[in-house]
């Protein structure tokens, strides 16, 4: 049985107090975790000396999975908000004052009441967590009024949310929009349509097999990723699962979605008898859109995540070679326009003459 434990954690988070009920795993006992809390709280203080000299004990511990009580300020220090934060005091409230452009603040208000309608957060209309999540939303809109709002966004700002005070979780966003996962929520989705690309790369080279069904079946990454790359899996995975998930892509960056999809493709459909149950498109997007249940918890999907066979030159090798032909496409498309063009100036003297 799990147990819950109240804790308070004052001037953990720049001065915010917040309750936390901690769901303790019953193999994880209350000693061990408060060795972690210690360990977690030593490393922020010399955060800079840990990133630079000790970074592979950073990212350990993040695998282990980062403590509830300290997970806010890890969040916030691992992605970089704090520090854009610091570096741009006041300029939240600046974003918040202006009108936003109404198509955008349109759709974030259609979206609200959508994002975790049955945690106590989120319930209500007039609650404060629809109406910070209407904040972060429509300040970062004003902040980049190129790509305006994604709806995927929502339900990445609202586990913010849920962790940390509006501010501090609007700066999560952006570092995460912007740094993490640039291009990815703008209108033509081309950024992820590249991840699209380099998954099924890796794939080929990981799971040959799954990857000549999805061929033969016509499955484009396009069909089944989208919503877990773009949403970070919180669509997709169980509670405890995305928390972990995020443990470690905020350590490790984008490669861990990589990783995850990986994993959850080889042991969705990693068996011959699984793929004959699905002979066409459909069943097989059934399959991925609903993987087995025992994949998607924590202590099977990290480890496999870390021991799936894909290195960081891999991803770095597809990436470049997805690039190259993304380049080599639109010169091709670039040489036929010219040719067209060419003819079209060809043909109208020929006409006049006759």
């Amino acid at each position: 049985m799990i147990e819950e434990i109240s804790i308070e954690l004052m001037n953990l988070l720049n001065g915010f107090t917040i309750l936390y009920c901690v769901m303790i795993e019953p193999e994880l006992s209350v000693e061990v975790l408060r060795k972690r809390e210690l360990k977690w709280l030593l490393m922020l203080e010399h955060w800079d000396k840990y990133m630079t000299k000790k970074y592979k004990k950073v990212r350990d511990r993040c695998r282990k999975g980062i403590p509830p009580a300290v997970r806010p300020r890890a969040w916030q220090f691992l992605c970089g908000g704090k520090y854009l934060m610091d570096q741009n005091v006041h300029k939240f409230e600046e974003l918040e004052m202006q009108p936003g452009d109404p198509k955008w603040i349109d759709d974030i208000q259609k979206d609200l009441h959508r994002q975790f309608p049955f945690h106590e957060m989120f319930m209500s209309s007039q609650g404060h967590g629809q109406e910070d999540l209407f904040r972060i939303l429509k300040a970062y809109s004003v902040l980049n009024p190129i790509d305006g709002y994604c709806q995927a966004q929502a339900p990445i700002a609202a586990i913010l949310l849920m962790h940390m005070p509006a501010e501090q979780a609007f700066w999560c966003l952006v570092a995460i929009c912007e740094k993490y996962l640039p291009g990815y929520y703008s209108q033509g989705l081309e950024a992820i349509q590249l991840d699209g690309a380099i998954l099924n790369g890796l794939l080929k080279k990981v799971s040959p097999m799954i990857y000549k069904h999805l061929k033969k079946q016509k499955v484009e990454p396009i069909l089944y990723m989208t919503e877990w790359f773009l949403c970070i899996y919180t669509r997709t995975l169980p509670w405890s699962s995305v928390l972990r998930v995020l443990d470690v892509f905020f350590c490790e960056g984008v490669k861990v979605m990589f990783r995850i999809a990986l994993v959850i493709l080889k042991y969705s459909l990693g068996k011959s008898e699984r793929l004959k149950e699905c002979p066409t498109l459909y069943e097989t997007l059934e399959v991925l859109r609903n993987p087995p249940v025992e994949i998607m918890q924590h202590e099977f999907l990290i480890p496999e995540s870390i021991r799936v066979g894909v290195s960081e030159y891999d991803m770095e090798r597809e990436h470049k070679r997805q690039m190259a032909y993304s380049i080599q496409c639109v010169d091709d498309l670039l040489n036929v326009s010219t040719i067209v063009c060419r003819l079209d100036v060809e043909v109208e003297p020929s006409r006049r003459r006759n």
